[in-house]
């Protein structure tokens, strides 16, 4: 599997004490990042100790990948919104890059495509990145070339093509007073503007992605010390953005202000400080959960300790809802809830509002287990495996000379026939898309024998395409933005289709429900795009790939305003 290895020499940067202890109150929705003279500083809040791990990590397996890189009709029939990416930072253990492996083991699921890691030793940021899943690119050896108690990870979900390696993350780069690496969840809506304005500058870019943006402004600000650049920074981009940045001495992550993409913070026995986008990944590296990274936060680890900041005044929170129906895994806590909990209540619900007679309850794996469970256990009716999912299906395969109905699908679901014959079963997913796949699953379970398939969906229908970091379609492919939920039924052959309550979603909830982002039930962005609309999910995120002129093709002149107002018609009719 092709890897990049480059290395950059830091330079030392200014070393200053940073505002606020951890353990005082950070970032309210009115506070103003006050300035940074150190007379203002009150005194580090704990010194972190480097210190070896217990349990040397050892013997790291790496797999070889077909040579054919073609997409197939497998991930035609994946038709789920995909999360671009997961990050993970961690300071103080001389075993960094070996725990970020494992962390980013425990977030593969929200990126197959790329996986890097960036190490310092020395006060040097080294570089290794590839295509593929984490065990494609790292084996021993590699990880051997990434020595040093820092680290930074990410794995992502992209487009494939040629120029994609160069688009893998975690981002070195050099500048005037050091060096600095960046990995990062999310999306930038002003991204198009901002580049351009820095290339009639004078900037050069070397990938297509947004986060290389973050790159040039930091290079081009004239604040010191380091972290007011990522601040100046930070002041300039506009979406979602959760990020780890780490230079010769520091470990920094950020969240943006409406939080919409999540980041958690965690702590090894041997006191390291880790970053992840879920709590998964804590668990997996035995670093305890602490806190999230709340939104418009900066924390800083370095030599003196843990230090928080606010990045800037910011409105109310907007954190996105599929982490909880779909993104993240169930045994993670995510903006401060148990996913495994919420989709449980998500199942309940649909048994609540949207009985029906039935036999069997069961779920198309595995994001629709969870829901499934709730919705068996609420209505007392058994839940059992009627879908079973193939976990060895790789990115690619020989298709038969002779073109097999529903191939794509067949090959990762197989039915239960046992559970299925002459059932009336009620199937429980997480949500529906084109509906492309799910027709076909439909399909499937009336050939295995089921008497009726009646489909449960545990969300609101998603109408609307996302700009903050999730690679949806455009909202024209969108099944629930064309059709009524009959409509859909008929569609998909199901003999009954009902989704999740926009307004059930809402009391369960609670008090927290407005601090979630609906733009995809709703079209309601809390950041507007600026000047583009999206035409098709591939071209987002770092995903991009190609020329200027292929990200030109994937997107549309426009107002957004105008998509809005459509998309509330089209809900309200």
């Amino acid at each position: 599997m092709a890897a990049t290895v480059s290395t950059a020499s830091a330079a030392a940067t200014n070393k200053s004490p940073l505002s606020q202890p951890l353990d005082k109150p950070f970032c309210s929705p009115s506070q103003k990042l006050l300035s940074l003279s150190p007379k203002t500083h009150p005194k580090p809040y704990r010194t972190l100790i480097t210190a070896s791990s217990k349990n040397p990590l050892n013997d790291v397996v790496s797999f070889k990948k077909s040579a054919d890189n073609t997409l197939d009709s497998y991930f035609d029939d994946d038709d789920k919104p995909r999360e671009e990416c997961g990050v993970v930072g961690i300071y103080g253990d001389s075993e960094a890059s070996r725990l970020c492996y494992l962390a980013l083991h425990a977030l593969q699921h929200r990126g197959q495509e790329g996986a890097g890691i960036v190490a310092v030793n020395d006060d040097v940021l080294k570089s290794i990145t590839g295509v593929g899943l984490v065990s494609d690119v790292f084996n021993e050896s590699k990880l051997d070339q990434l020595p040093g108690d820092m680290a930074i990870g990410h794995v992502r979900y992209s487009t494939a093509g040629s120029s994609m390696l160069k688009n893998v993350q975690p981002f070195v780069a050099s500048y005037k007073f050091g060096s600095v690496g960046v990995a990062h969840n999310g999306n930038l809506v002003n991204y198009k503007q901002l580049r351009s304005e820095l290339e009639e500058n004078g900037s050069i870019f070397n990938t297509s992605s947004d986060t290389e943006v973050v790159l040039h402004l930091i290079a081009i600000s004239k604040a010191r010390p380091f972290l007011l650049r990522i601040v100046e920074a930070c002041e300039k981009i506009e979406g979602a953005y959760s990020m780890v940045f780490i230079t010769e001495d520091k470990l920094v992550a950020v969240r943006d202000p409406h939080g919409f993409r999540p980041l958690v913070m965690g702590r090894r026995s041997n006191g390291a400080v880790v970053f992840a986008s879920e709590t998964c990944a804590l668990d997996l590296i035995e670093a305890t959960y602490e806190r999230e990274v709340s939104p418009g936060e900066v924390v800083v680890v370095d030599k003196d300790g843990v230090q928080s900041i606010c990045l800037m005044p910011h409105p109310e929170r907007k954190s996105c809802i599929f982490e909880h129906i779909y993104f993240a895994l169930p045994n993670s806590v995510v903006f401060g809830r148990s996913v495994y909990e919420s989709r449980r209540a998500f199942g309940e619900i649909l048994a609540t509002e949207a009985p029906v007679e039935c036999d069997v309850v069961i779920a198309v794996p595995d994001s629709g287990v969870v829901a499934a469970l709730g919705y068996a256990a609420k209505a007392g009716v058994p839940f059992q495996q009627g879908l079973i999912r193939s976990h060895y299906v790789g990115r690619t395969f020989i298709e038969p000379s002779q073109k097999i109905r529903d191939f794509g699908v067949k090959l990762k679901l197989s039915p239960v026939r046992a559970v299925l014959e002459g059932k009336r079963v009620v199937v429980v997913d997480d949500s529906i898309v084109r509906g492309t796949t799910s027709s076909k699953i439909v399909r499937l379970l009336k050939e295995a024998g089921a008497k009726e398939v009646h489909m449960r969906i545990a969300s609101p229908p998603i109408i609307a395409s996302c700009y903050y970091g999730v690679d949806t379609p455009s909202s024209d492919e969108l099944i629930s933005n064309r059709m009524s939920v009959e409509e859909i039924k008929e569609f998909i052959g199901s003999d009954s289709l009902a989704f999740l309550p926009m307004d059930s979603l809402n009391k369960l909830l609670g008090n927290d429900s407005k601090s979630f982002c609906y733009a995809c039930f709703s079209g309601n962005y809390p950041v507007e795009p600026t000047g583009k609309v999206k035409r098709i999910g591939d071209f987002m995120d770092d995903g991009l790939s190609g020329d200027m002129d292929s990200i030109d093709g994937g997107w549309l002149p426009g107002s957004s305003r105008v998509q809005k107002t459509i998309l509330n018609e089209v809900r309200t009719s």
